[in-house]
This record gives C-alpha cells, sequence and structure tokens, in this order.
C-alpha cells in the first residue's frame, strides 16, 4: 500500500474546517486592513531563497527540497513565502512605480526538517507583505492585525518584540558580539560556532540551554542601536501601549531568516508545548535592494497554520441548506432536478437510495441541514415536496415547481 511521505500529511475533517475557518477569517482581517491576495508558484529557483534567505540560515543549509530539473535548472520547493512575493514585486517592476503595495498569501511550504507535533515538511503559512512604507507605524499596523486574526480565533498569546538595528548600527554590535563569542568558543556549542563565522546574531536563537545561559552575559543589541533604530524603538512600543497591546521586550529574539532588521516581532503560546512559537515577522528594508531591485521599505509576517489549529476556538456550528431524498426509486430523477435548482442558492445534500420517512431525518441529522425535504408516493403522484424545518420544527408540503 502507498501511503503519503513522512512529515507531508492529509487533512480532513475536523482539521479541514479548522482550516478553511482560519483562512477565511485571516483573509477577512486582511482585507479590512487594506491588503490584497497575491498567488506566487510552489517552485522557484533555488538562487531566489540562498540570497534572501541566507546561506547561512538552517533552512538552505539543511532543509530545502532542491533538485535540477528536466531543464537543468537549480529549482526548490519554496520553504517560505516573502522571498517569492519579493521576486514577484520586481519582477513586476513595482519597486519601480512608488508608492505602497500590500499583499497577503496563503498556501504549502516545505522544509526537510524533522517532524513533530505542528512542525511538517509540507506545512501551510498564511503571510502579509507591506511594501513602500518606512514608518514604524506600519510594523505596529501589522502587529495589530496579528493580534486581531489571533482575538477572532480565540487563541490565547504572548507578544515579543525586538529591534534588530540596521546598517548603521548592526556591524559594530557584531564585532562585539563576535569578539564575546570567541573569548568563550571553547563554551558554545557546534553550531554557534558556525554562525559566528556566518551570521553571529543568530547564535542569540540557540535552543541549546548552556549556550542560552552563556549569552544572558553576551552584549545587548538593544543598548546598542544607533538613535534612529532606537527612536523606532521607543514609538513602536508608544503605539502598542496605545492600543492596549501588552507585549515584553525579549533582547535575544532574533528572526531565522538573514533579511530582517529592525522590528523583530513574535507571537507565543504556552499551549503547545516547547514549539511556542505561533507567528512572527518584522521588518526587512534591504531585501527588496538585494534581489536587484530598488530599495523599497518594507515588513511582513508569517503564521503556521498547522500549529495552530488545535487552539482555534470554532464557532458554534449551524444548521444549514437542504437534504433532499426520496422514499422510492421512481422519484429519483425529481430530487436531482430540485437539488440541481437549489443548489443555485443553497447548500444541498441528495441521498440518491431510498429509504424510509424515518431514516432520511437521521440522514439530514447527520449532515447537519436545516431542511429535509422528501419525496414519496403521494407527493411524486400531486407533485409535491415534503419539507420539514429541522431547526423551527416545523412541516409542510409545498408545490414541487415552488420549492
Amino acid at each position: 500500500m502507498i501511503q503519503s511521505l513522512r512529515g507531508m500529511n492529509d487533512m480532513f475533517s475536523p482539521d479541514a474546517e479548522r482550516y478553511e475557518y482560519f483562512i477565511e477569517t485571516a483573509t477577512t482581517i486582511a482585507k479590512r486592513y487594506g491588503f490584497t491576495f497575491f498567488e506566487a508558484p510552489i517552485l522557484e529557483e533555488t538562487a531566489l531563497f540562498k540570497r534572501s534567505v541566507g546561506e547561512s540560515s538552517d533552512i538552505v543549509g539543511k532543509e530545502m527540497y532542491q533538485f535540477i530539473d528536466k531543464g537543468e535548472n537549480d529549482v526548490c520547493l519554496r520553504p517560505e513565502g516573502t522571498a517569492g512575493v519579493v521576486r514577484a514585486f520586481i519582477q513586476k517592476k513595482m519597486d519601480k512605480q512608488g508608492g505602497i503595495h500590500r499583499f497577503f498569501y496563503h498556501g504549502p511550504m516545505f522544509r526537510y526538517e524533522r517532524p513533530q507535533k505542528g512542525r511538517l515538511r509540507q506545512f501551510h503559512q498564511f503571510g502579509i507583505e507591506s511594501f513602500g512604507v518606512a514608518s514604524v507605524v506600519e510594523d505596529a499596523t501589522l502587529i495589530m492585525m496579528l493580534v486581531d486574526i489571533l482575538d477572532a480565533l480565540g487563541i490565547g498569546y504572548k507578544l515579543e518584540i525586538n529591534s534588530l538595528g540596521d546598517q548603521n548600527c548592526m556591524p559594530d554590535y557584531r564585532n562585539k558580539l563576535v569578539s564575546f563569542l570567541d573569548a568563550h568558543e571553547s563554551e558554545i556549542c557546534e553550531d554557534c560556532k558556525r554562525r559566528k563565522a556566518t551570521n553571529p546574531i543568530r547564535v542569540l536563537d540557540c535552543k541549546n540551554s548552556s549556550c542560552q545561559a552563556l549569552y544572558a552575559e553576551a552584549p545587548k543589541l538593544m543598548q546598542n542601536l544607533c538613535e534612529g533604530c532606537d527612536t523606532d524603538f521607543q514609538q513602536l512600543k508608544s503605539l502598542l501601549e496605545d492600543s492596549k497591546i501588552n507585549y515584553e521586550v525579549n533582547t535575544h529574539l532574533v528572526r531565522g531568516l538573514d533579511y530582517y532588521s529592525k522590528t523583530a516581532f513574535e507571537f507565543v503560546s504556552d499551549e503547545i508545548g516547547a514549539q511556542s512559537a505561533i507567528a512572527g515577522g518584522g521588518r526587512y528594508d534591504r531585501l527588496v535592494e538585494f534581489l536587484d531591485g530598488k530599495a523599497t521599505p518594507a515588513v511582513g509576517f508569517a503564521m503556521g497554520i498547522e500549529r495552530l489549529l488545535e487552539l482555534i476556538k470554532m464557532p458554534e456550528t449551524k444548521r444549514e441548506g437542504y437534504y433532499i431524498g426520496t422514499m422510492d426509486d421512481e422519484g429519483l430523477p425529481l430530487i436531482m432536478k430540485a437539488a440541481q435548482v437549489k443548489r443555485k442558492s443553497d447548500k444541498v445534500t441528495v441521498e440518491y437510495k431510498s429509504k424510509n420517512f424515518k431514516n432520511h431525518l437521521k440522514g439530514a441529522d447527520k449532515v447537519n441541514a436545516r431542511f429535509c425535504a422528501i419525496i414519496g408516493e403521494n407527493e411524486r403522484n400531486d407533485g409535491t415536496i415534503w419539507i420539514k424545518d429541522l431547526e423551527l420544527k416545523e412541516e409542510k408540503t409545498i408545490d414541487l415547481n415552488t420549492f
């Protein structure tokens, strides 16, 4: 028997219903904030992610589904969403048009990593990307949008924020951090030794407990911000406080991708075990330029949907639509024709097998239909159909053409 690949799961109800509800909820809120839907290809050139995500990242170094296609192109399944949006933004010359461009997207991403609860090799993300606004007000707005989405889904969270600095203050801080790491070379793990040479700030995100204890004494980027980054960060905190959004400053919060600068934020939950991050993002003002576009300020976030599914508080389901059945085989053409007409305006479930009255009512209950409509011998002879409103417990027989 052929089975699904490890870490690539099928999705049936109730998870499928939760997924659908998540997409509907997040989409509605994104549109309220003025964002429009964008769809990128699942397959991209590998170079896109090497240049954007960064060759120092675990994603590029260890986790990408990469191969040479039949045209001798080096391609990979997308491991994240932002790079594809930026590539399209540049390809369509939106960077040269100026103005503000705001997009949301959702779909599957792929990373070859060890599957665990809420973390799969094929997983789904909902993402937001905003181009053309340099103000930290846009950063705060995206955080507010995330708060609205999580609140609407009934998901509890804690917000952590940090500033990663920019090209004015990051180089000096990086030198101080590397000096600290050099002094403690024998105490850090092998991953941190590798990161020290490629992207030193990522050592702060190390999950090794001994490294974390050591980095409590490391230089803090927050104490080395330039005036511009510090002003932006103070304004971000003020905007969140004005909006009654609670937050914590986490000086060890870095993003796992190389393209972030200035604002970084993460929403975490203690309801899903050790893997506590449920959404995160930040500012990436230089990524468009890194990918050969015109320098454009940008900020975004992404949510891993599978990690959220069991946390979603689903609304109470209501009966909807029609269940239509027949009590004898001769009535099948009539219910098929009736169903085809009703589907133009309502959800319809048709039971093709002839059943007795009681079993049809059970069938209507099973699909949670609002109305049970049945044609028996009498109805067939009279050109009528019997209908029961299963919510109001009212029943009547009406002309089939009227129905």
